[in-house]
């Protein structure tokens, strides 16, 4: 996470959080597996997990988390929107809980959408996603290498064990 200088400043992001050029949302719907990610309370112990984007009437995305923590399965279900259909593609807003969204930044997707590299507008999220359980090693180093060029530290990535999936 950024330091500031002096405790009123705002803090930028240290990684380059923008996202893809072009984005197609119906190729992005459907399951994705989490090959990796950076800790966070919301996702920590979890494994097997994968997330579900079904579009919906009124043009929202649903998202369906799912995993296992403990040996118990959990399911998280929230909705994704554009927050300005004319703004950044690949720039979605997720939430899981009323009204409050986060940012959900595509930042890499592959041409075929088998990989993608997803962020937030803060330097401590991190996704590595994959249509497979076993990811590709040539996309996923493509990720990994794209991931650190952004300036995030690939070293505190969390390796998700898929084996239930498989």
């Amino acid at each position: 996470m950024a330091l500031c200088a002096l405790p009123l400043m705002s803090c930028a992001s240290t990684v380059d959080t923008s996202t893809v050029d072009r984005f197609d949302l119906n190729k992005y719907l459907g399951i994705w597996y989490e090959v990796a990610r950076y800790d966070h309370s919301f996702e920590r112990g979890m494994d097997n997990t994968m997330a579900q984007y079904i579009l919906q009437d009124d043009g929202t995305v649903a998202v369906i988390n799912s995993g296992w923590k403990d040996g118990k399965y959990d399911i998280a279900q929230g909705k994704a929107k554009y927050p300005d259909p004319s703004g950044a593609p690949g720039a979605l807003k997720v939430s899981f809980f009323l009204f409050f969204y986060s940012e959900y930044n595509i930042m890499m997707v592959d041409e075929n959408y088998q990989m993608s590299l997803v962020g937030s507008k803060r330097d401590n999220y991190l996704w590595i996603l994959s249509r497979t359980p076993e990811p590709d090693p040539v996309l996923l180093d493509i990720m990994l290498k794209e991931a650190e060029e952004r300036g995030y530290d690939i070293g505190q990535l969390i390796w998700v064990d898929q084996s239930r999936n498989k």
